[in-house]
Order: structure tokens, then sequence, then C-alpha cells
């Protein structure tokens, strides 16, 4: 017997909630671009620069001690904060002048003052990122991003039509801003991991997207009186069992990873649940709804005869 979280006669009005949708989600916008652009983005040593020690004490780590141990080397900016485990520690340095001898040479000077400061101390891992590299790698975390959502509009183009397109991208460019707006908000570290996050989030979006857009054609094509809203919404409830399974098997996983994975992937995994959220929101109520709104063709095998935005399909005022 197969495991069915919504019964086949589901029946949900989904169109009859796009309105509602659609504000909540322009006000969502709205608000983590105007979080970004005035708070903006604890980026971390990948885009800053700088130097990173992850370390660990005998005991619980006193991060008061540790902070007043590398402040006293005169360093400049120092950030020392607990994580994970009671004993461990994450130390960040700003960026020092020189080249990558003199930066480890820093490492040096602090894992030697906080052994005689603090005793017992473990350096676990160390990174170290120039002002050029995270220069650099801001401009190619930037352009990934931007890159892949335009390479899923020309295959969503190819694939489908224009309109379809469109409102695929519009709700990948939806689920990228809402991302990054609760990073701006809670202030988590944003780096190299969150980019992967992104693009990550991008495809699984995509992939959602891509499933209901498949059962919209497949309906429009059978049921060529009904109107595109019910063929929407039918298509949507025939979708929706395979979307919460897939959704809710992938979250399963990544909140144990967030549970159990530890600091450094935890930013990763946040992205990716959050993600996951609003892309599968975004398939029903923000690329399906512009589908609504745009109109498409009916039938394949003849040209386009759909009316410009504002027609009434079959009784359903778009």
């Amino acid at each position: 017997m197969r495991l069915k979280l919504i019964p086949d006669d589901t029946k949900i009005d989904f169109m009859g909630f796009r309105r509602i949708a659609v504000a909540f989600s322009i006000v969502l916008i709205v608000a983590s671009l105007a979080v970004t652009a005035l708070q903006g983005l604890n980026f971390g040593i990948d885009f800053k620069g700088g130097i990173m020690i992850e370390a660990r004490t005998e005991g619980p780590a006193d991060v008061g001690a540790i902070r007043s141990a590398v402040s006293d080397l005169g360093l400049g900016d120092v950030a020392v904060q607990g994580f994970g485990a009671p004993q461990d520690v994450l130390i960040r340095i700003g960026v020092q002048e020189g080249d990558g001898n003199a930066q480890m040479q820093v490492v040096g000077q602090v894992e030697a003052a906080l052994q005689e400061a603090i005793g017992g101390i473990e350096t676990r891992r160390v990174e170290v990122v120039g002002p050029k590299v995270s220069g650099e790698l801001v401009q190619q975390g930037a352009l990934a991003v931007g890159l892949a959502v335009f390479f899923m509009l020309i295959y969503i183009w190819l694939r489908f039509e224009w309109q379809f397109a469109l409102g695929a991208v519009i709700a990948l460019v939806h689920d990228v801003v809402l991302t990054i707006g609760v990073f701006s908000v809670t202030s988590l570290e944003f780096n190299l991991s969150i980019i992967a996050a992104l693009l990550t989030i991008v495809g699984y979006s995509l992939n959602d997207t891509v499933i209901v857009f498949d059962r919209i054609r497949e309906n429009l094509r059978k049921f060529k009186q009904m109107s595109l809203a019910e063929v929407l919404n039918l298509s949507i409830n025939e979708t929706l069992s395979r979307t919460l399974m897939t959704s809710g098997t992938t979250l399963v996983a990544l909140v144990a990873l967030w549970a159990l994975g530890g600091e450094v992937i935890r930013g990763f995994t946040l992205a990716m649940i959050w993600g996951i959220v609003v892309g599968t929101y975004s398939s029903i109520f923000i690329a399906s709804v512009l589908v609504l709104r745009l109109g498409v063709k009916r039938d394949w095998s003849k040209p386009d005869k759909t009316g410009p935005a504002g027609t009434n399909f079959g009784g359903a005022q778009v």
C-alpha cells in the first residue's frame, strides 16, 4: 500500500488565494531588500578577507579571556565567539598587512598568546583569505547566481513558453531575495557555503516548478473547455502529494544536519531549509499565478490565440 499524504480527490482552490499570496510576497521582498540595504550582510572571511581560527579548550571556553589575549596583540578588529560544544571557540581577525606568510605569522602569534594566557588550547582549523581573493570571490559568487538564473530562464523558455519562463525566473528571484533577507535579519555569517546553498535552492525550486508546469501543460491539452484558473488548481492539486513528499523527506535530512552537523555547515543547512520551504511556496503562488496573469495558449498545434493579460478564460477573470 502506497503512502499518500494528500488524497487523490483534493480540490484546494490555490488560485483563490493568489491575491493574498502575491501581496504577502511583495511585502516580504520589499522588507528583505530594505533590511539588506540598511543593515547589510554579515560577510564571512571568504568575502571580507582575514583570518579565522577554530580552537578547542580543555574546559569550557573563557571567551572574555581569549578576546583579551588576542586583542593585546594589536591586530585590529578581533571577534571571538563560542559555538557548538562549550569548549569550542571561533576567533576572527581582520585582514593583516603583508602576503600569505605574514598572515601565517600572525596565526602563530595568536596561538602563542593563547597558550600563554589560557593554556591547554588546541587549534583545530585555520583559514586565511587575502583582500584581493575575497573581492574576487564576491564577484564570482554574484556572477554564479546571476548566470544560474539566466540559464534557467533560457531552459524554461525552450521547454515551455515565455510565460512559463518568466513565471519560473521571477519565482527563483523571489526565493533568492527572501533567503538573502533572512541572513540579513538574523546576521548569520554569509560565506561561500551560502552561495552554494543559493545555487542549490535555485535548482531545487526550478525542479519543483517544472513538475507543476508539466502537469499544467498536459491538462491544458486535455481539458480544453476548462478555465485556465481551474486547470492550474487541478494541476497543483495533482502534484501536491509528490511536492510535499519530496520537500518533507529533504527537510528531514536537512534538519538532522542542522542539529547534528556542527557550526561549520549550520548556515548552509539553514539556508537550504528556508529555501526549500519558500521554493515550494513560490512554485504554487508565484510561478503558477504569473502564468495565470500572463495567459497561455491552449493548443500547441495552432498559433497562439491567447488573449492579453486580463482576458477572461472560460469565465475566470485573470
